[in-house]
């Protein structure tokens, strides 16, 4: 073995000090696909010189029939090109077809003269090439820098699915608990099987509580479903069914702020500014609405009682600019972008706001799918002002 490792060395076809996965203590699995078998020998022996675990086919009907043998799939294809039976182009077809082979990375060995095959290649998606006669160091480095890339990109979504889990966990322990269980209670006050002497405040006063915390649940899960539906791209089909030219934007302010207003517990006036003569917009009412009162929603939350809203619209450039400005606690401008995000919410141990933290991330994709922009100018402890940016109509 010791022999193996210094002919390995002197031939430069790998690090023995550093093999592959040593880091996850698992040895990377390569499917090796190509009919000449001396070349498929030479190859395999290179990477299983490297530390990989190899399995090896002579055409793409082979190497069809081992990938749906095997529990779990290999990390990495290499494989020919100009193949009997299937070749390298349809074997990567049929590779990203399935679901659970699609993230696999596929790399082409191939000969210098096949550019179209090439060409075909990378429009269906092939990760790398290592031309032939190939150089055994290039070779592996071509197969570690994928890998890596790989074991990166899933550390990445890991990650990223940990958080979005854990950010759900959240929402349902705190936000649809505590609204439900204001519901509940004063429903099951509302049946005990006592008689209650209630005076007429006190049973509008539960039944008000009723109302709340159903109306606060109603709003989480309509958010819920129309952040799926931007995110899943089935709001774009809404939109395009239903837009129209939008040109009374002082009114859908005022009916976005009457909603608002309906809310229990109140106290903020607002201020209207809007310029006379603005051209109009296309647009879709219903989702630019959703979206106006998120953004006055968090005005609402994140200003102290009784301060003024001020809201409008103006002409900036070639562009309609609707503005809401609080007078609140600020955002940090390391967060401006991250408050754009699904779920996130600043420092949310700490503040402990309500809300699910969906509502940003709501007004960011109805934004995008009117082709506007959003800009965001605030100062911690003197409050926001959210600026939606949209393109005038033609014509």
């Amino acid at each position: 073995m010791e022999s193996d490792n210094v002919n390995q060395k002197e031939q430069g076809w790998g690090s023995v000090d550093n093999p592959p996965s040593a880091a996850e203590g698992i040895k990377a699995r390569i499917l090796l696909v190509e009919d000449d078998v001396n070349l498929l020998e030479g190859v395999r022996n290179i990477l299983e010189l490297d530390h990989y675990d190899v399995l090896t086919a002579e055409n793409g009907i082979e190497a069809l029939e081992i990938l749906h043998a095997e529990t779990i799939p290999p990390d990495l294809i290499l494989s020919d090109i100009m193949m009997p039976r299937m070749d390298g182009i349809r074997l990567l077809e049929e590779v990203r077809k399935e679901q659970r082979w699609v993230s696999i990375p596929f790399i082409y060995l191939t000969a210098k003269g096949e550019k179209v095959d090439i060409q075909k290649g990378k429009l269906l998606g092939v990760d790398d090439y290592v031309v032939k006669p190939y150089d055994p160091d290039y070779l592996l480095v071509a197969i570690k820098s994928r890998l890596d890339r790989h074991r990166k990109l899933n550390d990445y979504y890991s990650a990223a699915m940990n958080e979005l889990k854990h950010s759900i966990l959240t929402i349902l322990n705190h936000e649809f608990r505590t609204p439900l269980t204001f519901v509940v209670a004063y429903a099951d006050m509302l049946n005990s099987p006592e008689p209650l002497e209630l005076s007429t405040s006190e049973l509008q006063d539960y039944l008000r509580g009723v109302s709340v915390g159903a109306d606060r649940l109603r709003r989480l899960i309509e958010n819920f479903i129309l952040l799926v539906e931007l995110e899943t791209n089935d709001a774009r089909k809404t939109y395009q069914a239903r837009k129209a030219p939008i040109t009374d934007i002082q009114m859908l302010l005022l009916s976005a702020w009457n909603e608002i207003t309906s809310r229990d517990g109140m106290t903020h006036t607002c201020n209207i500014q809007v310029e006379a003569s603005l051209p109009h917009f296309f647009g879709d009412v219903q989702f630019f609405k959703r979206a106006l009162v998120q953004l006055l929603d968090n005005a609402v939350k994140f200003s102290p009682e009784n301060k003024v809203i001020n809201i409008g619209a103006k002409m900036e450039g070639n562009e309609i600019c609707v503005w809401i400005q609080d007078h609140g606690r600020g955002i940090p401008e390391n967060e401006h972008r991250k408050i754009m995000e699904s779920f996130y919410q600043i420092n949310r141990p700490v503040n402990e706001d309500q809300g699910a933290g969906a509502g940003l991330a709501i007004v960011k994709g109805v934004v995008n799918l009117h082709g506007g922009r959003i800009s965001i100018v605030s100062e911690v402890g003197k409050g926001s002002t959210f600026s939606i940016y949209l393109p005038v109509a033609p014509g």
